[in-house]
């Protein structure tokens, strides 16, 4: 397949009527996939009402079947297609925090979407991408669109349309490039199904700013207890893995370049994982500043990038810094977590 590959501009005005934005519709339409910007990172987009353009997604990302995919809107009104009832909670959360990156689950009306879209489950996952390019695609092609991260499973999120090519190029029909994303790590995901709201996965919006505008947020135990069982079926796989083996550091500095130097008398090429304040204290083969620790949202917005960086150096293992729980945070160490597959080591 010859992947298209489009360079839209998202400050220029009348989006929908751009020919690359146009074009993709068509492509939305006729169940063929699309990778498209977001304000969180790249999306493969297919027609979430086709299991042919779903399955596209699934066979592009080879992704497990069981993994529901998240559906994009560009409207409110859209939901009202396919949920079946949409609370107050959700209705305060929508209202405050779309379009923005936060995904709110719902009960589906059946005989809707597709079920490979939703894994067969009674829910939906819903959210409206803050992102010009990816509104006027939504709205152009009139389509609700599942759209997950447009990357090969389980590696690192694409937030540039180069990341996309360099996983995709010939599995899909076209890229949108609008550039560089801005928040860098994935939606929030809240379950507004119960009483009181579960965070499944937390991302750009954070749990104290839910907490500001709907009372009490529970967590998903699987995201603070080892061996839970998440709620989220994709939560169980491993992502976002660079290359070579990743491992968390709980510890001073002192102890992480003990670690590098323990491994480097074994032979091996060593890469750190820091932040700009730590780069020039760190001796080892490769050392990548992932953002400022003093401003966690510049760590989220280079975290992928810089798992990427590393997949193309020549390294062993990667030592990874810990961020603290507070704010994006969250997102950040939960991303981490996945990428390492849990290993960490302790002072």
């Amino acid at each position: 397949m010859n992947t298209k590959i489009w360079k839209v501009d998202k400050y220029v005005d009348n989006l929908e009527s751009n020919p690359q934005v146009v074009d993709a519709a068509h492509f939305l339409r006729e169940n063929e996939v699309v990778a498209l910007p977001t304000e969180t990172v790249y999306g493969l987009g297919g027609n979430a009402e086709s299991d042919e353009a779903v399955a596209k997604i699934f066979a592009a990302k080879g992704r497990p079947v069981d993994n529901p995919l998240i559906i994009h809107i560009a409207e409110k009104q859209q939901l009202k297609g396919f949920v079946t009832e949409i609370s107050a909670k959700a209705e305060v959360l929508m209202d405050k925090f779309w379009p923005g990156p936060l995904t709110i689950i719902f009960k589906k009306k059946a005989g809707v979407l597709s079920e490979k879209a939703t894994a067969g489950l009674a829910t939906v996952a819903v959210r409206m991408p803050d992102h010009p390019v990816a509104l006027a695609l939504l709205k152009k092609c009139g389509l609700p669109i599942a759209a997950p991260s447009a990357n090969s499973s389980g590696k690192p999120s694409p937030t540039k349309a180069e990341h996309v090519i360099d996983d995709l190029a010939g599995k899909i029909a076209a890229v949108l490039d609008g550039g560089p994303t801005g928040v860098g790590v994935e939606s929030t995901v809240i379950d507004c199904t119960e009483e009181i709201p579960v965070i499944l996965r937390p991302g750009g919006v954070t749990k104290e700013a839910l907490e500001a505008v709907i009372g009490e947020v529970s967590v998903d135990l699987a995201l603070t207890e080892a061996g839970a069982k998440p709620k989220a079926p994709g939560m169980k796989y491993r992502h976002y893995a660079p290359n070579a083996p990743l491992f968390m550091v709980s510890g001073t500095r002192e102890f992480l370049q003990h670690l590098v130097e323990e491994k480097q008398r074994e032979g091996l090429r060593v890469g750190v994982l820091t932040t700009e304040e730590l780069e020039s204290f760190y001796q080892a083969d490769y050392v990548l500043a992932c953002g400022r620790r003093a401003e966690l949202e510049t760590v989220a917005a280079a975290l992928y990038e810089t798992l990427r960086r590393f997949n193309r150096l020549d390294v062993d293992i990667i030592f990874s810094e810990m961020f603290p729980h507070t704010g994006v945070g969250d997102a950040i160490m939960n991303r981490l977590q996945k990428a390492a597959g849990n290993k960490s080591i302790t002072e």
